[in-house]
């Protein structure tokens, strides 16, 4: 799939997933595309835990008030930011944008290899959720899971929500 095709075609899915396993040689590609998004100042900050182990998915699955996609995910990515960096460019941290950019490139490799996912943070920050997925996944101190994508063979028709037109968001000068 090419580039533009590939970001025409990415949806966040919140359906169900087939009962495949995603390869873990996949899992490594993906999680490389996150690796290779752009990152304030090149500090490279974001972190990921990639969970394909059936015991800690089942955990993942069982947390209380997840979407259909969170609670049958067939692997589970995990952006993690360092709340204890200091500053790296005149008192301001991108953690944040580096996470998003990471984040989106995930997105768009789950696509380019034909699996499907969704980009979920709310979730994590009701009821204590990250902090209990954290302490399931071995999050180190400092650190605090920002995103979790779960993923997986799509088992429902994937529905992309229409965009607005680029004349009603873009202006050129």
């Amino acid at each position: 799939m090419d580039f533009f095709e590939t970001t025409r075609n990415r949806c966040s899915y919140r359906g169900l997933f087939k009962d495949e396993l995603v390869p873990r040689e996949d899992l490594k590609k993906i999680v490389q595309a996150g690796l290779d998004a752009p990152s304030g100042c090149n500090r490279q900050t974001t972190e990921f835990i990639v969970v394909d182990n059936r015991e800690i998915i089942g955990k993942i699955q069982a947390l209380p008030g997840g979407n259909k996609a969170m609670t049958g995910g067939k692997a589970y990515i995990l952006c993690l930011v360092d709340e204890t960096q200091d500053a790296v460019y005149e008192g301001f941290s991108f953690q944040i944008e580096d996470c998003a950019a990471a984040v989106e490139n995930i997105l768009l490799a789950i696509t380019a290899l034909g699996y499907a996912g969704v980009w979920i943070d709310g979730w994590l920050r009701t009821h204590n959720r990250a902090e209990k997925l954290g302490e399931l996944t071995g999050v180190p101190r400092g650190k605090k899971i920002r995103v979790i994508i779960p993923l997986g063979i799509p088992a429902e028709p994937l529905e992309r929500k229409e965009k607005k037109p680029l004349e009603e968001r873009v202006r050129f000068l």
